[in-house]
């Protein structure tokens, strides 16, 4: 895939975030943000899923499926909290994880429970 496009993607998808959070700003829970951000990105023209389910394979076997919070541009997984604080390590180990068992190679961890708009962008 053309990094420059996969950057604007990224890009205008961590803007769709912000606008959210500067909008509502911090307190809610992740089901209103999620609703506001899917308001945001139909406003933006970005394609994506919600509540996209994936299947989870173990040995060519199929143990299980999961459902990231945003499937964006059959390209990122998006995945949102409202927590105060710094994140749980669990939650970037969650992603990595849905990416690996997705074959997704990008995922933005967004969380909008503190003062500003945090954001994690990872990849494997």
């Amino acid at each position: 895939m053309d990094t420059e496009i996969y950057d604007a993607l990224t890009h205008k998808i961590i803007g769709c975030c912000f606008e959210v959070h500067r909008e509502l700003g911090l307190g809610f829970l992740e089901k209103i943000y999620s609703r506001a951000l899917i308001e945001q990105l139909t406003i933006e023209n970005i394609k994506f899923e919600c509540e996209k389910e994936f299947n989870v394979f173990f040995k060519n076997k199929l143990i299980g499926k999961f459902r990231c919070d945003f499937y964006i541009e059959e390209k990122v997984i998006l995945e949102i909290k409202s927590v105060t604080g710094i994140q749980p390590q669990l939650f970037q180990t969650q992603l990595i994880s849905y990416l690996k068992a997705s074959k997704v190679k990008t995922g933005l961890l967004v969380n909008f429970g503190n003062g500003s708009c945090d954001v994690k962008r990872l990849s494997v």
